[in-house]
């Protein structure tokens, strides 16, 4: 007699890697966005070192952070909203 857990692990095993990114909690880091950054700065004439340009980089860390927790919050939200409305698609 064949065991009947079998086909259930295989189908957890194939699951598994599928379901691990689910788990991701952080946002991926960004690659290249530093670079953006100076580019930015650099094409509103502010020179590299300065404290403007030092202001300049600062201000694109708040705004990005900032869209980042607007994200983070609508999406909570969303959860929230579906868990309070089960009957709405």
């Amino acid at each position: 007699m064949r065991c009947k857990s079998a086909p259930l692990f295989r189908t957890l095993l194939l699951a598994a890697p599928l379901l691990a990114g689910c788990l991701e909690r952080e946002q991926p880091t960004m690659v290249g966005s530093s670079g953006d950054d100076d580019a930015f700065c650099r094409a509103n004439n502010v020179a590299a070192g300065s404290p403007q340009y030092v202001a300049c980089r600062k201000n694109r860390d708040v705004m990005r952070n900032n869209a980042n927790a607007r994200a983070d919050r609508r999406q909570r939200d969303l959860g929230e909203y579906m868990l309070n409305h089960p009957d709405h698609p």
